[in-house]
């Protein structure tokens, strides 16, 4: 959070939470994201194997105003703006670029049946056979068959795995992968056991005939983002045969930053949560998504850890290529907000004039000024030797 104002408002969901909750909103609710920046967006693998753009983080998600998904989008999108060095004004209209996107898309949702809403999807690869650049669209689209070409077996298996004594073991890549020390190692793998045996029964029965193929292999300790920093995260290696691995993630959840603000979830299980919430924004979920509960009452959901995964690099983006990604996340944010909310009351409030986009336009305009300010606070307080941080 020390490397930039854009890096310190991704990792302060709560910071944003608290703030959000002081603001006027409809009394319209949905299922929000809670952690809603432009960087928890991306491409991935659906069942079927289509390449669909969605929202790809769920940690904080929970039942609120839909207000404040949108507010923090767009004020991530004025931060990401000023992060690769844009002008003022290139950086409010591209933010204002993902609340019209938002504004259009929910207004025409609004006009859909509920099941086309339901079986709505933004596909990547028709999305990217859309762009006026040919050179932009041509990069884009050998990305996209790069990304097919990859799977478990010929890619992650040979980057992440390594023989050791005739086995198949997880690579140490430390800090970021790591095995515990070996005199923990026998507890440490039967608490895994126990949890996974949790998270089998919230498989669906057909998913676990499918799980039950795969025997569990080797566990190793996985560092993740900004957000979850502090947090234990682990991938496990399973294999159906010599030659059909599959790699698990599996992530603590803990109470969504919005519950202060917008009410307790209804689930007791803060994994069970998160994958609740998921399945109801995205257009197609793992099939591996479920939840468990570690020995010590910890809550944790399990994913794939990769499965043709495609995120976004800002600091290679320039004006035009950000101002149409955000328009993407706003027509992703909108399409996720329809399948919970009412899109007709909530389109019927933004209305059909620019007045919503330049009122969020500005308050994300106020918000990156306060994000660079507390980004000074902190920077100043681990100078002063006020807060202690890892730097490098």
């Amino acid at each position: 959070m020390l490397s930039s104002p854009f890096a310190f408002l991704r990792g302060s969901a709560a910071v944003m939470a608290s703030d959000l909750a002081k603001t006027p909103t409809t009394g319209l609710r949905v299922q929000a994201c809670g952690d809603c920046h432009l960087m928890n967006f991306g491409a991935f693998a659906t069942p079927e194997r289509n390449l669909f753009f969605d929202i790809n983080d769920f940690d904080e998600t929970l039942p609120a105003p839909w207000e404040w998904d949108v507010k923090r989008l767009a004020a991530s999108v004025l931060c990401a703006a000023r992060h690769i060095n844009l002008s003022e004004g290139e950086a409010i209209r591209a933010a204002r670029a993902s609340v019209r996107s938002y504004r259009e898309n929910m207004a025409a949702y609004a006009e859909m049946p509920v099941f086309k809403i339901w079986y709505d999807h933004i596909d990547l690869e028709k999305t990217v056979k859309e762009i006026v650049d040919p050179q932009r669209r041509k990069r884009l689209l050998a990305l996209i068959a790069k990304v097919r070409q990859r799977g478990v077996v010929e890619h992650d298996f040979p980057k992440l795995v390594e023989q050791q004594n005739g086995f198949p073991r997880i690579k140490d890549n430390p800090p970021l992968i790591f095995h515990t020390p070996r005199q923990q190692r026998s507890d440490y793998e039967s608490i895994m056991i126990e949890a996974l045996k949790r998270y089998r029964d919230s498989l669906p029965d057909h998913i676990r005939v499918l799980f039950d193929r795969f025997r569990p292999v080797d566990f190793a300790i996985k560092v993740v983002g900004v957000g979850s920093v502090g947090t234990i995260c682990a991938v496990g290696l399973f294999m159906a045969s010599d030659s059909d691995p599959i790699f698990l993630q599996l992530k603590q959840a803990n109470a969504s930053v919005l519950e202060p603000y917008a009410g307790k979830s209804v689930f007791s299980n803060h994994g069970e949560r998160v994958v609740a919430g998921q399945r109801l924004m995205q257009a197609a979920s793992d099939i591996m998504l479920g939840w468990t509960r570690g020995r010590l009452g910890r809550h944790f959901y399990i994913r794939q850890l990769r499965d043709m995964k495609i995120t976004a690099t800002i600091e290679a983006m320039d004006f035009n290529t950000l101002r149409n990604y955000a328009r993407l996340c706003g027509h992703t944010l909108a399409r996720a907000h329809a399948r919970s909310g009412d899109p007709a009351m909530i389109a019927g409030y933004m209305g059909n004039s620019d007045v919503f986009d330049d009122a969020i336009g500005r308050f994300a305009l106020a918000y990156a000024d306060q994000t660079e300010r507390d980004h000074k606070v902190l920077a100043r307080a681990v100078r002063d030797g006020r807060l202690s941080a890892l730097e490098g």
